[in-house]
């Protein structure tokens, strides 16, 4: 028979906290999404996951998040 390995992902805390919140604020603020909103609530989720799965540098974070959201600015 076969298993299969499924870990938990580990607690969120209050480093991990204080390393999104800047980038969650500034998403929000760029976007006018407000705080509270479902809209918040879906960058914030899109936000902890990419940040669970390894992505740490802000810029990259914020970049992945707009561009999952559709919030980006196309340049011409």
């Amino acid at each position: 028979m076969r298993t299969i390995d499924v870990q938990r992902p580990k607690p969120f805390d209050a480093r991990d906290l204080a390393a999104c919140q800047p980038v969650f604020n500034k998403v929000l603020g760029e976007s006018g999404v407000r705080k509270g909103s479902e809209g918040a609530g879906r960058i914030a989720s899109i936000l902890v996951e990419l940040y669970r799965q390894g992505v740490r540098d802000p810029a990259q974070l914020a970049t992945m998040v707009r561009t999952a959201r559709g919030l980006f600015e196309i340049q011409h």
